[in-house]
């Protein structure tokens, strides 16, 4: 480790990754020195964490007025502790306490895991809000306030100025505060076995999938209309062939244009997160032997196509409602398809009588 009193740089692997979450998490498993014959790939992280989900939300006080997500909100949390390292998350108000937090870490040698909001984070040029992007900030220098800044969106360390930073990490836009959260990982000395945590996680996914909770990403917002798990698989498919009557033209085109975002460029590794879990579950099977993960594999390829081919549909040249109607006959295939898919992790994570009617 590189430092002096005022300046700090932890020694740290990376690759570029395709979700921000299991990207972060894939390189510090890597610091850590930890994974099954060699450092994870990113799929197999994903897999492991159990956070296969979905959520789909229509609303008019969003711009573009629809929000897709398919994972759920605990990855952070949920990967480590399976792998049996102790998680203790940091909140706070105070922009001082919570660089505290990070700068502590860091001087200690330890990557930092924190919340930042995309459209605060200066390299990246966006202005979508996204309050619960993951970044590792594994450096600081004091002297030039500059911290040191790793994302799954960029090859190489982004230098963040500390009030850029601070805002980013202050955020109080879509969908939570960010309230300076940092996420204090001590990783076990070695992993537990690997076909004893994937079936935790492939039974932890098909169970969320099967759980609806309504719209909860924007809970309380009486504007919203949406679903989670598969009633929301059911909810969109349905929902897609009625907004060329919901949506006046050119928000109609925003809405397709945020459609395809939402599932290939959104940080979801492409095809709604489902094209990483069938690469992870390709993984466990290799590793493992079991044909149920093949299943699984398989089973999420499939609707990793699906969605893919529903965002291509969605953002092809032509008017917006000829694309709507293109996109809507691709999706009604999707719920048999997420069913397929639940099925099979309830199969995998040995779940006895999955129930996929929901």
């Amino acid at each position: 480790m590189a430092s002096s009193s005022d300046a700090v740089a932890v020694p740290y692997p990376h690759r570029r990754g395709g979700h921000c979450g299991s990207g972060a998490m894939r390189d510090l498993l890597e610091w850590a020195g930890l994974g099954w014959e060699g450092p994870p790939d990113e799929g197999l992280v994903f897999a492991l964490s159990g956070s296969l989900d979905l959520s789909y939300v229509r609303n008019a006080a969003l711009m573009p007025p629809v929000y897709l997500v398919g994972r759920g909100g605990d990855l952070e949390t949920d990967l480590p502790t399976r792998l049996g390292a102790v998680v203790t998350v940091h909140a706070t108000e105070d922009p001082q306490v919570g660089w505290t937090y990070v700068r502590d870490a860091v001087r200690a040698g330890r990557p930092a895991l924190v919340w930042a909001d995309i459209a605060e984070l200066p390299y990246l040029r966006v202005r979508l809000q996204m309050s619960r992007h993951d970044i590792v900030v594994i450096g600081y220098d004091d002297v030039q306030q500059l911290a040191h800044v790793v994302d799954n969106d960029r090859d190489e360390v982004q230098l963040v100025p500390y009030e850029a930073l601070a805002r980013a990490r202050s955020s109080r836009g879509f969908p939570v505060p960010t309230r300076h959260t940092y996420f204090d990982i001590a990783w076990p000395d070695s992993l537990p076995d690997l076909a004893t945590v994937a079936r935790a996680a492939f039974a932890q996914a098909a169970v969320a999938m099967t759980t609806s909770t309504g719209p909860s990403i924007v809970t309380g917002r009486d504007t919203a209309t949406g679903a989670t798990g598969l009633a929301a698989v059911d909810l969109f498919a349905e929902d897609l062939a009625r907004w060329p009557e919901v949506f006046p033209d050119e928000v109609l085109d925003l809405a397709l244009q945020g459609l395809s975002a939402f599932v290939e460029k959104a940080g979801t590794g492409g095809g709604l997160f489902r094209r990483l879990l069938s690469s992870g579950a390709a993984d466990i099977a290799r590793l493992t032997g079991d044909v149920r993960a093949s299943e699984v594999a398989n089973a999420a390829h499939l609707c990793a196509e699906t969605w893919s081919l529903v965002a291509s549909l969605g953002r092809q040249e032509g008017p917006a409602r000829g694309r709507a109607e293109q996109a809507a006959l691709a999706a009604a295939a999707l719920p048999s398809l997420e069913r397929d898919l639940v099925t099979a992790l309830g199969a995998a994570g040995a779940l006895q009588n999955a129930e996929v009617s929901a």
